[in-house]
């Protein structure tokens, strides 16, 4: 898979675990930043990634600040994206299966290492059910 990868500073130490993770899983891994634990600002980054993933370019955009929360707001403004913040299985899962969820975000203040690729391995790997949730899905992205 194509994916998208962002954080902020906060975010740098397990954005960088989970880029070596998702390579080695295979995965066509796009870092679009940031490079070091500098303070810096998440929604440059985050719209990057969005417009990334709402355009086909990579499908799927995996975000990182310090709780996820700031990133999955910023990303969710731009139209054709819907990101969810990940705390566990169930969001990962569900946010996929009902949803349709093409953003992971992730918080790398509240969650650690092993657990944050494991919830990215079951986003990813979680197929959207369709049925009675496209209709809802299409409510969401209609403007």
């Amino acid at each position: 898979m194509r994916i998208a990868l962002a954080s902020d500073h906060a975010g740098f130490k397990l954005k960088e675990s989970l880029k070596e993770h998702l390579v080695e899983a295979g995965h066509d891994v796009s870092d679009l930043g940031v490079s070091s634990e500098e303070r810096c600002d998440y929604p440059p980054y985050a719209r990057d990634a969005a417009s990334r993933v709402a355009r086909g370019a990579v499908d799927f955009g995996l975000l990182v600040c310090g709780s996820g929360i700031g990133m999955c707001i910023a990303a969710n403004r731009v139209a054709g994206v819907r990101a969810a913040v990940l705390r566990d299985g169930f969001d990962a899962e569900m946010s996929r299966r009902h949803n349709d969820a093409n953003i992971a975000c992730l918080g790398g203040r509240v969650t650690g290492e092993k657990a944050a690729a494991l919830l990215v391995n079951l986003f990813l790997s979680t197929p959207f059910e369709g049925g009675r949730h496209e209709r809802r899905v299409r409510q969401i992205d209609s403007k």
